[in-house]
């Protein structure tokens, strides 16, 4: 499966932006996927899960209660809404899918389909 992030840019703290991730090739359903992020200077860290059928999600701590995972399978696509946007939110944020042998994984190194990054810049 291909996966294409889309959705990134520049906002104020406060702000909100929904990311896309279209994916192509092969019917999304069949896969688990996930929003991880890299700011500048730090390491990965993942996001957002979602379960192939939609039915799980999780979100790290630092946006609960602020961003929403979700996919229309129908249609191909996950998305992140992202409200309440804090400057410590900039950062390059990838989808990723892995074929749901790992269950809602938190690690990069378990997925097996990668998009191409989408930049996030959170002004204060």
């Amino acid at each position: 499966v291909q996966l294409q992030a889309s959705g990134g840019g520049w906002v104020q703290a406060g702000g909100s932006l929904r990311l896309s991730c279209t994916a192509s090739g092969r019917p999304f359903s069949n896969y688990n996927a996930g929003w991880f992020r890299q700011a500048p200077g730090k390491e990965r860290e993942y996001v957002a899960l979602i379960s192939s059928s939609g039915g799980q999600t999780t979100h790290t701590d630092a946006v609960k209660g602020r961003f929403t995972i979700s996919r229309d399978n129908a249609k191909n696509i996950m998305y992140l809404q992202m409200d309440m946007l804090k400057p410590d939110d900039t950062a390059v944020y990838y989808c990723l899918a892995e074929k749901g042998a790992m269950g809602l994984s938190r690690l990069w190194s378990t997925y097996d389909y990668f998009g191409q990054g989408t930049l996030v810049t959170v002004s204060s």
